[in-house]
């Protein structure tokens, strides 16, 4: 369970998240996180949140930006507003750290979110790229589909082809969420 000043790392991507303010903490109406990058990440899937807006300030280092088709690099004291339904990606293409205020808004359940995926990476089960395989990803996306959904394939494509590999997940033994991650 995500609680202020709780820290998550995802050690395949070198990213870590320091929860300054959950949604428990705000009634569900902010989560509000400091996210540090290591240099020379990988840009992470494209995606977009349907139900939330996001908003960013970096602290310090050089965080390269996709919204839509353009992309840009921001600097400290740089920031950037995301609305929902907006299709995005960051990552931090320069050899130094960087440091980034992420409020998201409302809540909901993207600190659990967080919290799965990283566990999923600290116990070596997502690839280099910091990605859980593809039948624990269909799961993920099903699940949290409130607060992450993939911009690629179309959203119809998605629901057709997941709900046709979940009943594979699951019985190779996938979970959308598991307990030790939210503790």
């Amino acid at each position: 369970m995500a609680y202020a000043q709780k820290i998550i790392r995802n050690p395949q991507t070198g990213q870590q998240i320091r929860f300054l303010r959950t949604g428990r903490d705000t009634c569900g109406q902010l989560l509000e996180m400091e996210a540090t990058f290591a240099g020379n990440s990988a840009k992470p899937v494209a995606h977009y949140h349907p139900y939330q807006a996001e908003d960013f300030r970096v602290v310090s280092g050089r965080l390269t930006v996709q919204v839509g088709d353009q992309t840009k690099v921001l600097g400290p004291g740089d920031t950037l507003h995301i609305p929902r339904h907006t299709v995005h990606a960051m990552w931090n293409a320069s050899p130094d750290e960087t440091v980034v205020n992420w409020q998201v808004t409302p809540a909901l359940t993207t600190d659990h979110f967080f919290e799965t995926v990283f566990g999923l990476a600290s116990d070596g089960t997502a690839g280099a790229s910091g990605r859980p395989p593809l039948l624990q990803t269909v799961l993920l996306v099903q699940y949290f589909s409130a607060v992450f959904r993939l911009a690629r394939p179309p959203r119809t494509i998605q629901r057709v082809l997941f709900s046709l590999l979940s009943p594979v997940a699951y019985l190779a033994g996938y979970r959308p969420t598991y307990p030790k991650y939210l503790d």
